[in-house]
């Protein structure tokens, strides 16, 4: 821990404490966080996916799938998470059904739009790509710890810890390939 922040070489979400929150600044109850996490974890699952697109790397191509599979099972476990809170057996219009429209389906964690994502990334090096996941991976990291906070039951707090785990294992996996 010599040097403190300064001497860290790993990922760190900036800016203050609420940073990452103003897209959840809607949401006031359990189920709209459930379900705005969920739009994000479909996000980068289609980024994922998309992007090994513009990858010749057999490596990269393999972490980048296993994640949009990650980014599935995250949605599962949402879901999941949801219907035991509401006791719904279930919700096929989920998660338009919480947030009274339908979801959308650009957006990713971090806050950016996968279709700007996947142009941006097209040419790029995958340096560039794996330096922009592990960016986005950092502030779904650090969105869902804040999550687990504001969450008004255990059930929740649980899944969003659990899921910043994940993000935090995505993170090492990311690193390792870079």
């Amino acid at each position: 821990m010599e040097g403190g922040i300064n001497a860290w070489h790993g990922g760190v979400a900036e800016g203050p404490p609420e940073a990452g929150m103003a897209y959840f600044s809607s949401a006031v109850s359990t189920e709209e966080l459930i379900a705005l996490a969920w739009m994000l974890e479909d996000g980068n699952r289609r980024f994922y996916s998309d992007v090994t697109d513009l990858l010749s790397d057999k490596e990269a191509i393999k972490l980048f799938g296993e994640l949009a599979i990650a980014e599935e099972h995250h949605k599962s476990s949402l879901l999941n998470t949801y219907l035991e809170i509401t006791g719904k057996q279930e919700d096929m219009d989920f998660p338009a059904s919480v947030m009274g429209e339908k979801p959308d389906k650009d957006v990713m964690e971090g806050g950016m739009n996968v279709s700007e994502a996947l142009k941006w990334a097209s040419g790029k090096e995958l340096r560039d790509i794996l330096e922009l996941s592990i960016s986005l991976e950092t502030n779904a990291y650090d969105l869902y710890i804040k999550m687990a906070r504001e969450s008004g039951d255990d059930k929740s707090k649980k899944v969003f810890s659990a899921l910043a785990e994940e993000e935090r294992h995505h993170l090492n996996r990311f690193s390792s390939l870079l």
